[in-house]
């Protein structure tokens, strides 16, 4: 009778070689590993203290774009993917309001104005999506052009990149003023709790693995969560509506969608400010927009590689996702609601790989997910007393699985062409705290090593236009 229920929906676990038990632990491990964002996002885009007002608004924001994205993967493409506000996009916007952008920029944009290129980025993402080009749309025509080295390379390099996310949440990862990063000092217990007890998860994850236990991952972050607090490192203060979050929902909406200090639908401040700011230019504003559609453009494309890549219930045999072109729509209309809510670009989540890992394979992981970012808008307090030092075993237990897939990569000195070119694209990703970064430098040594070898003529048109764009852009921002 359930399966009959689920299937009706759209969802068939059966057909997909899992149970709907599994989807359901699946959704709920995804969502705790990225559940994180409800609180960071916010942070991350009013790093600026004179904006501080607008915190609880974004909070809200952040959830219901995670709801409308990770409910079209569901629905739409029908994959166990999740979505939510990105990380770098996210600073990449703060930047760009906050008190010392004029700086960097050398111009200081509104709220309104920021939400507007957020905007105007996914509607352009949902245009290249759309767009037809001999019955492929142009981001999947980017996807099949990319040479299969540097696709491999993608899953990689997520994997360290999460996983370096995840030894820094855990406090295991901490800045060293010459070296920039270094190991924390367990000799200092104050120093290295959150570093103990996230590697008491991650053990704890790995042998519930071995012992083929059912949700090894979501048990590993509750009990991450619960050793902490004799540790002193799980704060339950949140718990008591402390930290400007609020039990009371229903004041939280209503001051959302008609309070004076609320993101909701401030892009359309630009009809009244203009979309350029003060002492800037339109081309600042084109380079900013082209940015924001590159990077969620080849993030979301090396996250749903990364996530679905080699698993052949999500993936064919050239790793490329199922329900692609859905995927990509899915994303850009999450970015177009986004902006309108108030939250920086919505895109597909690496920690959505967590609920792969645990079992999920259809729409029912991602159905999940959503639900309980709503319930995260009724029931704040609870969600946000998990601590991120708690979710960094999953990164980093995802991330050991991301990274055995570089022995499809022939790293020899007969194929440099496309090895260094991979090579590149892995180490990058970490280093540089960017999935795009990666993905771009893959492409441009890409270019230049088979052109410098002759062997220009194989490389596809396309990739050697993206091949300019990423110049460009380094050149100019």
């Amino acid at each position: 009778m359930k399966d009959k229920f689920f299937k009706a929906l759209g969802f068939d676990p059966v057909a997909k070689q899992t149970s709907i038990k599994t989807e359901i632990v699946a959704g709920i491990v995804t969502f705790l590993a990225m559940a994180y964002i409800l609180t960071v996002n916010p942070a991350q885009i009013l790093v600026s203290p004179d904006l501080g007002a607008y915190w609880p608004s974004v909070f809200i924001a952040t959830a219901f774009g995670a709801i409308i994205g990770t409910l079209l993967m569901a629905f739409f493409a029908k994959m166990p993917l999740a979505q939510a506000s990105g990380m770098g996009l996210n600073s990449l916007l703060g930047g760009l309001v906050a008190l010392w952008a004029a700086d960097t920029y050398g111009v200081r944009f509104t709220l309104g104005q920021a939400f507007m290129m957020v905007l105007i980025s996914g509607v352009l993402f949902l245009i290249l999506t759309l767009v037809k080009i001999n019955g492929k749309s142009f981001r999947e025509l980017v996807f099949d052009g990319m040479p299969v080295a540097v696709r491999s390379s993608i899953s990689i390099g997520i994997g360290l990149f999460i996983a370096y996310i995840g030894f820094q949440n855990a406090g295991i990862i901490v800045a060293d003023p010459y070296v920039q990063v270094g190991l924390v000092n367990f000799t200092s217990f104050e120093a290295c709790k959150t570093a103990i007890v996230a590697f008491i998860g991650l053990f704890l994850i790995a042998i519930l693995d071995k012992l083929n236990v059912k949700g090894s991952v979501i048990l590993g972050i509750i009990g991450a969560t619960l050793i902490g607090i004799p540790f002193g490192v799980t704060d339950l203060s949140v718990l008591a509506g402390e930290g400007g979050i609020s039990w009371k929902f229903w004041e939280n909406f209503a001051n959302f969608f008609a309070g004076e200090n609320s993101v909701f639908l401030s892009f359309v401040d630009v009809f009244k400010e203009g979309l350029v700011p003060e002492g800037g230019s339109v081309f600042t504003v084109i380079m900013v927009i082209i940015t924001m559609c590159m990077i969620d453009m080849f993030d979301t494309m090396g996250t749903i590689v990364g996530c679905c890549g080699g698993n052949r219930i999500l993936s064919d045999e050239n790793n490329k996702p199922y329900n692609y072109d859905k995927i990509m729509i899915s994303d850009s209309i999450a970015t177009c609601a986004g902006a309108a809510l108030g939250t920086s670009t919505v895109t597909t989540f690496v920690e959505s790989a967590s609920g792969v890992e645990a079992g999920g394979r259809t729409g029912l992981t991602a159905l999940t997910t959503g639900l309980l970012f709503l319930a995260s808008t009724l029931f704040a307090p609870i969600f946000t007393a998990i601590p991120s030092f708690a979710t960094a075993p999953a990164l980093i237990m995802v991330g050991f699985l991301m990274v055995g897939t570089v022995s499809e990569i022939r790293f020899e000195l007969d194929n440099l062409t496309e090895a260094i070119p991979a090579y590149l694209a892995i180490i990058a990703m970490p280093l540089f705290y960017s999935i795009s970064e990666g993905i771009s430098l893959g492409i441009i040594s890409y270019v230049l090593l088979n052109v410098a070898a002759g062997k220009g003529k194989t490389v596809k048109p396309l990739m050697y236009v993206l091949a300019l764009l990423f110049v460009l852009k380094y050149i100019f921002l």
